[in-house]
């Protein structure tokens, strides 16, 4: 394919830390490249030099002509007091009496599911304003658009959207994101910028899954080749001690090989030492309670409308449950009930004696802009005391990757990234036996949200976990309790089995139809083979099934036998596991059998 976009000699500097240096970058007409890295290392100010909002240092730019390219920036900015369709209509520089492109601004905000174009911006919530900032791009028709972090902010119905509206798109995009699920779903070409890389940046073809495979495999053979460089240099550093007196061709072509393979091994060593992670491991009590937090049909309401109701589980030592559902749904409700600060409508909540709870709502962990990091991470003195043990401030501040030139930095000049370690670093002091935890995930970088997932996975207590992080929620957590937003919850085994079941549930009269229109409509058709239809028929009975065994599997989770066994609590996890996804399975196929019969009946 054509190039749409070519940089050489790509380099930036942002004051005194240079974030890429020497780039050679070519973006093509169709791709769907995702780009990654940790923060500070320039993700969003190459976007913002695609985008010709910013100008690099140096570098030569090849474009095609004529370009028509759309930005997102991380902020959006609106007009308070403009209603949604004049915000539209301004974009794409039209009006009611321009058919065309009202048409055009109807149907992408039917998609994006506005439902009142007459709506003032200022009345928008925050995930309704990132989508009516991606809208606003969308209607601009471009042929280049540039997104920097377009999932904050979205929960996951509008992160579902965005995927949907993506995967079919007819132009070119890059997006910076930290969302693994969605990088993995709509891009076809993963690129991470990074000084560890001889090129400063490594691109793969294919999702996030794909990337991280061929990225390990890459960064492992660059220590072996370490390793390998070390041993040659040895022998020629001992045989450059013995320097043969006779200073022969052969002995000066050698002398210069070993120069040239001291360079080379000092560039691999420098490329592996910028590896650098957070540190996270979370403080415990080390408490052996089997039972630690007992809900009892647990309820509760708001403006007397019912969140939930009937809620009955136990969190037991090493359990790990996520919740999911819409803003508004209930979550931040029922973690306030288990967290003791709310009271229930109904039902109760127990905790055991002396349980310790930490209890994280970064929307209420608010870091004052004016001190400096250093007052931030330790209020009183040069120390913190962690897992029993003094850190100085400054080895416990590099922990989390900040500098010593940083501590006396006031926190208001600090990134979001900056800030939500600062948020890690206090929470990790706190000695918990529960952790609750509500979007803990806010700002972290890739390499620190992996970080977070493995000492979430190893805490021995039991953690509590919000978030729309599915890649996070699916690999940290045995169980999702699910809220519809309707006053119902269901427990499942991963987000996707929660999603299928919601979509389900929004497609109940279409079914009911179906089901109510004679038998005779559907032979009309002809066209769904036998075999086919007799396996939809029977699909909604094989999902009840499915869907009792997996509920049969929680219900057992909670008893008191198998709470005290671990080898039985493990084997049950397996089961849960199993049943889960032999319902996944279901749907996923139901989902497919639908489709085919809708098909066949056009």
């Amino acid at each position: 394919m054509a190039a749409l976009l070519t940089w050489k000699g790509l380099s930036k500097t942002y004051g005194e830390q240079l974030l890429f240096e020497d780039l050679q970058i070519a973006v093509e007409e169709g791709e769907a490249l995702g780009l990654i890295g940790p923060n500070g290392s320039g993700k969003s100010t190459l976007l913002s030099i695609m985008g010709g909002l910013v100008s690099p240092d140096r570098g030569d730019r090849l474009m095609r002509k004529g370009l028509k390219v759309a930005f997102l920036s991380q902020d959006d900015s609106f007009t308070e007091n403009h209603t949604v369709r004049r915000v539209l209509e301004e974009a794409a520089a039209a009006g009611p009496e321009d058919p065309e492109a009202y048409g055009r601004i109807r149907r992408i905000m039917g998609e994006a599911g506005f439902p009142d174009l007459d709506a003032e911006v200022g009345t928008l919530s925050g995930g309704w304003r990132k989508r009516l900032a991606i809208v606003r791009e969308l209607v601009r028709l471009p042929e280049l658009l540039l997104l920097d972090e377009p999932t904050n902010h979205l929960d996951v119905e509008g992160i579902l959207w965005l995927e949907d509206r993506l995967k079919t798109a007819d132009f070119t995009f890059i997006s910076v994101s930290h969302d693994r699920r969605f990088l993995d779903r709509v891009c076809r070409r993963i690129m991470e910028l990074g000084r560890y890389y001889p090129d400063g940046f490594f691109s793969v073809m294919g999702g996030y899954e794909r990337f991280t495979e061929q990225r390990e495999l890459f960064l492992q053979q660059q220590e072996e080749r370490e390793a390998r460089l070390q041993n040659r240099m040895r022998r020629e550093t001992e045989w450059l001690r013995r320097m043969p007196k006779a200073r022969t061709t052969k002995a000066q072509y050698r002398i210069d090989a070993a120069a040239r393979l001291e360079d080379e091994l000092s560039s691999v060593r420098f490329r592996n030492r910028q590896q650098t992670r957070v540190e996270i491991g979370f403080d415990t009590t080390q408490r052996k309670s089997r039972k630690l937090v007992e809900v009892m049909d647990l309820g509760g309401r708001v403006e007397g409308r019912e969140l939930f109701s009937h809620i009955s589980l136990v969190l037991a030592p090493g359990m790990r449950l996520g919740l999911a559902g819409k803003n508004g749904a209930g979550k931040s409700t029922f973690m306030r009930m288990l967290a003791g600060e709310l009271r229930p409508d109904s039902g109760e909540v127990r905790w055991a004696e002396g349980l310790s709870v930490v209890y994280f709502d970064q929307s209420r962990e608010n870091l004052d802009p004016d001190i400096s990091l250093k007052q931030a991470l330790c209020p009183d003195g040069d120390s913190v005391m962690y897992q029993g043990r003094n850190f100085h401030v400054a080895s416990w501040a590099a922990k989390f990757l900040f500098k010593a030139d940083q501590l006396y930095q006031p926190v208001g000049k600090l990134s979001g990234g900056e800030k939500a370690r600062i948020l890690l670093a206090n929470l990790v002091r706190r000695p918990a036996d529960v952790l609750l935890l509500d979007e803990p995930t806010n700002d972290l970088d890739i390499p620190s949200l992996e970080v977070l997932e493995d000492s979430l996975q190893e805490f021995p207590g039991a953690v509590v976990l919000v978030s729309h992080d599915r890649y996070l929620m699916d690999r940290v957590c045995q169980r999702v309790l699910g809220f519809d937003g309707k006053g119902n919850t269901g427990l499942f085994a991963t987000m996707d089995q929660w999603l299928a079941d919601i979509r389900l549930s929004e497609k109940p009269k279409e079914k009911k139809t179906g089901n109510q229109t004679p038998k005779k409509e559907k032979k009309k058709s002809g066209k769904l083979s036998y075999k086919l239809q007799l396996e939809l028929d029977g699909m909604e009975q094989r999902i009840l099934e499915a869907e009792a065994r997996l509920e049969d599997c929680n219900h057992r989770m909670g008893a008191d036998e198998v709470l005290a066994d671990g080898n039985a609590l493990q084997f049950l996890c397996g089961e849960l596991e199993e049943a889960g996804r032999e319902v996944e399975a279901l749907y996923a196929r139901w989902e497919e059998l639908e489709q085919l019969r809708e098909e066949a009946e056009r």
